[in-house]
C-alpha cells in the first residue's frame, strides 16, 4: 500500500511539473512584479529609478479612487471589463486630469472608454516609425507598436503616431479636464520584459507611463470581467478557461493512475476462513487484562470500564436509548424506579469517583453486580 501511494505521489508531482512547464507563457503576463519574459518588471524598475511610484490594483473602484492630476492610470486589458467597470474608468478619465493609458482596447471597450474611436484591424508590421510630432514618439523613434491593433478617429485634437497602412497604432486624445489625456496603445510589446530593450521600446514606455509621479497599474481581476463574455464578446466554455497544457497533464495522470490500479489489483474470490493459531477463552482474556490493570495500579481505568459496561447493560434493561446510557439525567431515574427496599445513591455507584484502593475497587464491582441483578429480576 505504501509503495502504491509513493508511486502515485511521484506521478502526480511529475504531472504538475509538466503542466506548469507547458501551461503557456502568460504566467505574470504584464504584471509589473513579474520577471517572466511576458512580465513587465523591467519597465517598473526603470520607472522606479526615475522617481515614479507604481501601485498595482485589481478592481475598477480602486483604480478610479487612485487617479488624479499627478497620476497615470494604465489599464492592461480594457476589453475584459464589465459595463460597470468601464463606466467607473470613464468617469476617472473625464475627471482626474491625469493620463490614462489603454492597452490594446478593442471595439468592445472603445465605445465606452473612448467614444469616437474605432479599430481598423491589425497592423502589418511589428516595428514602426513615429511619423508624428508627439515629443515622446519623436524622442523614442522606431518602436514595436505594431503587430496588433490600429485605430481611426475624427476627434479634434487627436495625435496619431506610428501609422501602419495609413492608420495609427498609437493615439493621444485630450480629455475634458485641463491637462488630462488618454493614450490608446495598440500593442503591448513595448511593456514586455523580453522586448523592452529592442528599438525605442524602453524610451517610449518610460515617457508614456512616467509623465506623472504616480502610476496606477490596473490588472482587471475575474470579478471585474464582463459576465459570460470574453474580449471578443463570445461565451467561453470551461475547457477554454483551462490553461494550455493542463489537459494533457491530467490525461497523463489519469492513465498513470489507471495503470497503477491494474498493476496493484487483486482478483476478488470467495471468503476464506483462516484458523487462528491459538484460541483464547474470554475469561482468560478478562483475567489477563485485570492483572495488567493491577500491575499498573490503574484503578481509575478499571473502575471506568466496569461502570461503563454496567451502564450499557442497565440502559438496555430499563429502556434508555444506548446513546444516552452514559447520561446521569437519563439513566439514574430509570434505574431508581426499578429498585425496591432502602434508597441507594445510584449516581455515586454508576458515575462516582475512583476507588481509593484495591479493596474499594472489588467492593465497587460487587455493588455494580448486585445492582444489575436487582434491576434484571425486578
Amino acid at each position: 500500500m505504501r509503495r502504491t501511494a509513493a508511486v502515485l505521489a511521484v506521478l502526480a508531482a511529475g504531472a504538475v511539473i509538466l503542466a506548469a512547464l507547458n501551461s503557456g507563457t502568460r504566467h505574470g503576463h504584464l504584471d509589473p512584479r513579474s520577471a517572466d519574459p511576458t512580465g513587465s518588471r523591467a519597465v517598473a524598475e526603470l520607472l522606479k529609478e526615475r522617481g515614479v511610484t507604481t501601485r498595482v490594483v485589481t478592481t475598477a473602484r480602486e483604480a478610479a479612487d487612485a487617479t488624479g492630476p499627478s497620476t497615470t492610470l494604465l489599464v492592461t486589458d480594457p476589453d475584459r471589463l464589465g459595463a460597470g467597470q468601464r463606466s467607473a474608468i470613464r468617469s476617472a478619465i473625464d475627471l482626474s486630469g491625469g493620463r490614462t493609458v489603454l492597452l490594446a482596447p478593442g471595439d468592445h471597450s472603445l465605445s465606452d472608454l473612448s467614444p469616437g474611436v474605432r479599430t481598423e484591424g491589425d497592423a502589418g508590421s511589428d516595428d514602426l516609425d513615429p511619423r508624428c510630432a508627439l515629443p515622446a514618439a519623436t524622442s523614442a523613434g522606431r518602436a514595436g507598436t505594431g503587430g496588433d491593433l490600429r485605430y481611426t478617429t475624427a476627434l479634434p485634437g487627436a495625435t496619431a503616431c506610428y501609422p501602419s497602412g495609413g492608420h495609427p497604432t498609437l493615439l493621444v486624445l485630450p480629455t475634458g479636464t485641463t491637462g488630462g489625456d488618454t493614450v490608446l496603445l495598440g500593442s503591448e510589446t513595448i511593456l514586455l520584459n523580453e522586448s523592452l530593450a529592442e528599438q525605442g521600446n524602453a524610451s517610449l514606455a518610460l515617457q508614456l507611463l512616467g509623465s506623472r509621479p504616480d502610476l496606477v497599474w490596473y490588472m482587471p481581476s475575474l470579478a471585474d470581467s464582463d459576465p459570460g463574455t470574453g474580449p471578443g464578446g463570445q461565451d467561453k466554455s470551461l475547457l477554454e478557461l483551462v490553461p494550455a497544457g493542463w489537459s494533457w497533464a491530467l490525461l497523463q495522470l489519469f492513465l498513470a493512475a489507471t495503470l497503477a490500479a491494474l498493476w496493484r489489483a487483486r482478483r476478488l474470490g470467495p471468503l476464506v476462513t483462516e484458523k487462528l493459531p491459538v484460541a483464547v477463552r474470554a475469561s482468560e482474556a478478562t483475567e489477563g487484562r485485570a492483572r495488567l490493570y493491577r500491575k499498573a495500579g490503574a484503578r481509575d481505568r478499571a473502575a471506568t470500564v466496569l461502570r461503563a459496561a454496567t451502564r450499557e447493560r442497565l440502559a438496555a434493561l430499563v429502556g434508555v436509548p444506548p446513546t444516552r446510557a452514559h447520561e446521569p439525567a437519563a439513566l439514574v431515574p430509570a434505574v431508581s424506579a426499578r429498585l425496591t427496599g432502602e434508597p441507594r445513591d445510584v449516581t455515586a455507584l454508576l458515575f462516582g469517583t475512583t476507588p481509593s484502593d484495591d479493596a474499594a475497587l472489588v467492593a465497587l464491582a460487587d455493588h455494580l453486580d448486585a445492582l444489575e441483578r436487582e434491576v434484571r429480576t425486578s
